[in-house]
């Protein structure tokens, strides 16, 4: 996972970004672009001969620490995206699946995209709707009197990412990561602190700005611009009656993030590195409590962007490696196949114990110790005794040497004859898809379990300055650069000797 990316122009300008998990691409080709001095709707993103979607987050990109991203130059004609507008259930009537759909070029805002959907008389089944200028009243007194109506903002959902203010609606799909294919708009409304009117106004300040700003060749952007503005509800007043008035639904509020905040983690207590409990089976066990940030603590760290900077040292060994594995190399025979195949064996026969760390979905911790005579079937009968949910199915899987590894449930098979887990071993527990929903969304460890869980103790690593050598490969044998060595010179040879000279 990384926590920061190095973005490489086409001149090898460089610009480092610090990301976390759940920034997207998109963000991170803005600061880059930003910092090189670039637009940002001109270019994408490519990683070793691979471009990206920029509509992905960090976690979901596959990127590791300090990758190496190339500014490529997009298309400059708009290609066409799919779009599917979710309406709230107040205003899907006469909707089918509650959708409206419509391809836009991807240079289209999601401001004027609301705007096209609800212009759009005949997707609307023959509604006017309101999704930009929309009002809701609220009394000044607690109950009657008179009252104003106040601007109910449209919200935005997008692959996970909310865009409410005015200035996020004003991003196009390109920028937002979507060039080409299909996307969901979830729209949810929610009531701001400023007047109707002056929100109206506001908006039409913005697209006269905007418009003033462009070039007069450019009609079809003053004719977008005089679009954009939102006409005020006709049914809508400034003033209300004194009537008691009836109160909007509550906005949508976006979900909260797993692993922001701690409920099992015991006050005042102090992690120590042979802190344990009893377990199932009376099995020895250590229980972590997931972070209580989502912000990775690498990420914090500082580091220096000078250590990512290639030097003639490190061309020189990549070339070395190029040539080493461009040489032909002799198979191993039958005989050393089964050689090694014996060293291996023999090396995990030698190992009496495994250490495992179980990993649940709500990020807590599980540290146990298993020795070479334990099974398949003891590890899941180990974590299943850990569930507050016994009785619901999931499933177990590690990395190995060849990549991921499910362990199996109904094997007899060793953990480490079988599966060859030796050392430390990271499992992470997954819902079988046959679980409930209530066990996915509750609590996954026993309250006993949960209590007793600790904070992971991370030791803070002191800087060390290291000094710059001498580059060695400017010597030569004998002599310094500067001429100035301590090997013996050779004189004349007798050869060119004049004659009566010694």
């Amino acid at each position: 996972m990384a926590s920061h990316v190095v973005v490489i122009d086409s001149s090898a300008r460089r610009a480092v970004i610090k990301t976390l998990p759940g920034k997207f691409l998109s963000d991170v080709l803005q600061e880059a672009c930003a910092k090189l001095g670039l637009d940002s709707s001109r270019y994408g993103l490519r990683n070793n001969n691979r471009s990206l979607d920029l509509s992905r987050t960090i976690r979901l990109s596959s990127l590791s620490s300090g990758a190496k991203l190339e500014l490529v130059v997009l298309s400059r004609s708009a290609s066409a995206v799919s779009v599917a507008l979710q309406l709230p259930e107040s205003e899907a009537q006469g909707i089918p699946n509650q959708r409206l759909t419509d391809k836009f070029p991807s240079t289209t805002s999601l401001w004027l995209i609301l705007r096209k959907f609800e212009s759009d008389v005949t997707a609307n089944a023959g509604f006017q709707r309101n999704f930009t200028a929309r009002g809701s009243p609220r009394t000044y007194e607690a109950s009657t009197g008179a009252g104003r109506l106040f601007h109910e903002a449209p919200v935005v959902q997008i692959m996970g990412r909310e865009l409410a203010s005015f200035a996020d609606l004003q991003k196009t799909l390109g920028q937002l990561g979507f060039n080409s294919g299909s996307t969901l708009l979830r729209l949810s409304f929610r009531v701001t602190e400023t007047p109707l009117e002056e929100a109206i106004e506001e908006i039409a300040q913005y697209f006269k700005s905007v418009e003033t700003a462009e070039s007069e060749g450019a009609h079809a952007g003053s004719v977008a611009a005089s679009e954009s503005i939102p006409d005020p509800d006709p049914s809508s007043t400034a003033e209300v009656d004194s009537e008691p008035l009836e109160e909007h639904p509550t906005p949508l509020t976006p979900p909260k993030k797993e692993g922001t905040t701690n409920d099992h983690t015991l006050a005042g207590s102090a992690p120590t590195n042979d802190l344990t409990i009893s377990g199932p089976n009376h099995r020895p066990i250590s229980v972590f409590a997931p972070p209580t940030s989502t912000t990775p603590h690498a990420s914090l760290q500082p580091f220096n962007e000078q250590d990512y900077e290639p030097t003639i040292d490190h061309a020189k060994l990549h070339q070395s490696r190029l040539a080493s594995s461009s040489r032909n190399k002799r198979l191993p025979t039958d005989a050393e196949i089964a050689a090694q195949q014996d060293a291996q064996k023999k090396k995990v026969a030698e190992v009496k114990e495994v250490q495992i760390k179980i990993r649940f979905p709500d990020q807590t911790q599980v540290v146990s110790t298993f020795s070479n005579a334990d099974t398949a079937m003891t590890l899941y009968d180990f974590v299943r005794r850990l569930l507050e949910n016994e009785n619901e199915p999931f499933l177990l899987n590690f990395t190995a040497m060849k990549g991921p590894k499910l362990v199996p449930t109904e094997e007899a098979v060793k953990l480490v004859g079988g599966l060859g887990m030796t050392g430390k071993v990271l499992v992470n527990f997954i819902w079988d898809e046959r679980a409930t929903v209530e066990a996915r969304a509750g609590k996954v460890l026993k309250a006993e379990f949960c209590e007793k869980a600790r904070e992971i103790e991370i030791k803070e690593v002191e800087a060390v300055e290291v000094e710059d050598q001498p580059d060695k490969s400017s010597q030569v044998l004998g002599r310094d650069r500067d001429g100035e060595g301590k090997g013996k010179g050779k004189g004349i040879p007798k050869w060119l000797k004049l004659s009566g000279r010694k």
